[in-house]
């Protein structure tokens, strides 16, 4: 699992419940720019990780396990 899949993959739950990822955040109880664009690179230019507890939040509030929610929404890895 790379950086990249992990934020599509919270991109694409967004879409499937027809929410903006402000909309999952909030959903969540999490303030509602956790998983801006601008959240997801640090001021040095690296890519951040989605914290365990904000993904967590994200999965109790939607009611997805964690397997289900990397089976379902998840990019599959080109081969």
């Amino acid at each position: 699992m790379t950086n990249d899949q992990l934020w599509e993959a919270i991109i694409n739950l967004a879409k499937w419940l027809n929410l903006s990822c402000s909309g999952l955040a909030k959903l969540a109880g999490l303030d509602a720019t956790t998983f801006n664009k601008s959240k997801r690179v640090n001021r040095f230019g690296e890519k951040r990780w989605p914290t365990t507890c904000s993904l967590a939040k994200v999965l109790n509030a939607t009611g997805f396990g964690l397997a289900e929610f990397a089976e379902k929404f998840m990019p599959k890895p080109k081969r």
